[in-house]
Formats: C-alpha cells, structure tokens, sequence
C-alpha cells in the first residue's frame, strides 16, 4: 500500500501543472538514451548544483590554478550558509581535498561557498564561472545563482541537462570518480554518512549525488560501472528518499543492462514537453504535514527507512569511511609564513652623509646598507627606530 501511494504521489502533477517526475537514464560511453520522461522540464536541482561546483573545481585543479591540498578558509559570508553544513567558524583551515568530502558527502552548503571562495576570490565570480561551464557544456536550459543549490531566484536546471553534466564529470575527470562513490567520512572527531542510498547498497554503484529542497523534491543524480560500461541516471521530484534511490535504482539496472537503444542520444534528444520552460514547484506536494507522515507510514519500528527495490541490497555492515582532517598542517603553515616579506621600519630623518631621506619602505631593505653604515664585517648593521 505504502508503494502504490508513492508511485501515485511520484507520477501525480504538481500545483504548477508540470509531471512530478522528470527522469533519464543515459550510457556515459556512448552518449545514448536510455529511458527519458519529462527530461526538458525545468525543475530547481537543489544540492545536485555541487555537481556543477565541483566540475569547475576539477578543472582548476586540473588546469593548475590549485591543488588537493591548497587550504580552503571558511569566510564569513560562507559560516553564514544554512544547514546542511559543516559548521566551522570564520577563520578555520582545511585541505581542498577534505573540501571535496564534505561537500559530497555531507552536501555541505558553507563549504560550497568557502570553496567557490577559493577558486575564484568571491561567491559571484564563481557563479559566473559555473554558468560559463554549463554554456560550455551545452546545458541550454541551466542557471545557476550559488553553489550549493539553496532556494535562489533564477535557480534551474532539467534532467537533460544534469545527465550531460554527470556524463561529463565521468568522461572528463576519472582520476576524480572516487569523491562520488565514498560510503562516508570522518574528521577524527565526528563521522558522516552519504545521503545516497545506493553506494553500498546497488552493486556496482559508484556515485554521485542526491538533493532536497521542498520546491524540488528528492532529487538524485546516480552513477554505476560494471563490465567497462558506466552509466548515469537522473530522478527529479520523488516524494521521498527511497523513492528516489528505488528510481534511481531501476534506471541505472536497465541502463546496464540494455544492449540495443534507440536513435537517440543527449546531443540529438529534441525538446519537448509543454509548459517545459516554467520552473516546477511541488512544495504543495512535498512540505505538508500529511506528505510528511506518509514518508515515515514506511519505515520499520525503529524508524529505520525501508527499500523495497529488487535491485538493493540491504547494507549488513558499517558503512566505510574515509579520512577527512580539517586544519592544516603545521609544515604548511611554515611554508606560507615564510613567504609573508617582513617589514623594515622607514627610518624618520637624514641619516649623515645622506643627501635625501633614505629610501627603504615597508617591505624592502635598503639597497646599500653597507655603505650606509660602514662598520666592521661581523657587525650586525643597525636600522634606525622611526619616530613616534
């Protein structure tokens, strides 16, 4: 019963009129279709934005404007992000690559912000970055305004356009695949677990990254290799998390499965849909208090969620977690010291023999000290205390 209520509720139209559940299931190899419904719809992507965000840090990383272990320093403006987050206060250190962790795993909203921070020097130069990527991309029907994906004017994107992003990540940037597919972290003091439902639990799963907003639904973009072959799908709107991880599932299952698709593919697949150019909210279908009971009538007596998919598999152990340290090493904290110039004080009046004042400012020595004070080698040459 509690099955046939969320298929109803996942296939039922939204107060704005738009099919609550767009969806896609794409070959990453080969760029074909496999599955598709309501892919041109603009929808609000919610956390699955930090797929675009960590494709441009990617490509920085890449290009070699940074590193994995160049620091990312929580600003202000970031602390100041909503939950879901990190919590660490303006000032606090940590390598990129636990960045990429947190972000990922925890969908951390103020780390989002501190790591567009590091990449471009503001928020909104970032953006523009994100948005000159998805261009780039040919995402014709994305815009984004942050990088976390929390409710913002002028915030869209469709399922077509996600997959293309998910395809590209894949293809782009292998050497990076593992940030996906971590079952969790731990900082060495407090452990997270992945909000995806299928790392562990879908054989052969290896990413990438779910989303909620109540505008949006449950929101997940997935990925899966088995064989060589690695495909993606993209589920929009579920009304709950395991719909979307028994969707997702589904997809990703008859994706690699398929051995014959049609004409087809993300380059070539026409718009369609009517209204497809209007932002879907579902709030009305998803922030209720009636929508809210019926997502927990399915849970077990612990409370516990519920998969009814035969394609995932109960997790019967811990899930595994993998390092994530924040602060910085001391050595590192050495090595950017040492390239701090240290002042030399300007000295107040003409020294003897001096035609004009003397010529040393804030971060440079004089250039002919020696000369200036002509002492005995061994001696250590004074600088003259300024005048207060």
């Amino acid at each position: 019963m509690v099955a046939a209520l969320a298929i109803t509720v996942f296939a039922a139209v939204s107060s704005s009129g738009a099919v609550a559940n767009p969806m896609i299931a794409v070959d990453v190899g080969s760029g074909r279709v496999v599955e598709h419904e309501q892919a041109f719809q603009r929808w609000y992507p919610a956390s699955l934005t930090k797929l675009m965000t960590i494709y441009v840090v990617f490509k920085a990383v890449k290009s070699g404007q940074l590193t994995l272990e160049t620091p990312v320093t929580m600003s202000v403006h970031a602390a100041k992000e909503p939950a879901s987050k990190m919590y660490f206060k303006p000032g606090e250190r940590f390598p990129l690559d636990s960045a990429l962790k947190y972000l990922m795993v925890k969908s951390a909203n103020d780390v989002a912000v501190a790591i567009g921070e590091a990449v471009a020097g503001t928020e909104e130069a970032f953006v523009a970055e994100m948005n000159s990527a998805a261009r780039q991309l040919g995402m014709s029907s994305s815009r984004f305004v942050n990088p976390n994906g929390l409710p913002g004017d002028g915030q869209y994107t469709t399922a077509r356009d996600m997959a293309l992003l998910a395809v590209a990540l894949r293809r782009e940037f292998p050497e990076f695949a593992h940030y996906f597919a971590y079952e969790g972290f731990t900082t060495g003091k407090k452990s997270y677990t992945n909000y995806n439902l299928l790392v562990g639990r879908f054989p052969d799963a290896d990413g990438m990254k779910t989303g909620f907003i109540c505008a949006s639904g449950f929101n997940q973009v997935s990925s899966a290799t088995r064989n060589g072959k690695t495909v993606v799908s993209v589920v929009f709107g579920a009304p709950s998390q395991e719909t979307r991880a028994e969707e997702s599932a589904r997809l990703l299952h008859k994706a690699l499965t398929t051995t014959a698709w049609g004409g087809a593919s993300l380059q070539t697949l026409a718009p369609y849909g009517e209204g497809r150019d209007q932002v879907a909210d579902i709030s009305g279908d998803i922030c209720t208090a009636k929508a809210r009971a019926e997502r927990y009538e399915g849970r077990d007596v612990e409370g516990k969620m519920v998969l009814n998919s035969p394609y995932l598999v109960p997790m019967t152990r811990k899930p595994r977690l993998v390092q994530a340290p924040y602060g910085m090493p001391r050595a590192s904290m050495e090595i950017a010291l040492s390239r701090i110039p240290v002042p030399v004080p300007r000295p107040g009046g003409t020294l003897s023999g001096q035609v004009e004042p003397f010529a040393a400012s804030a971060f440079t020595a004089p250039a002919n000290a020696a000369e200036m004070f002509p002492l005995r080698p061994g001696v250590p040459i004074p600088v003259p205390r300024p005048e207060i």
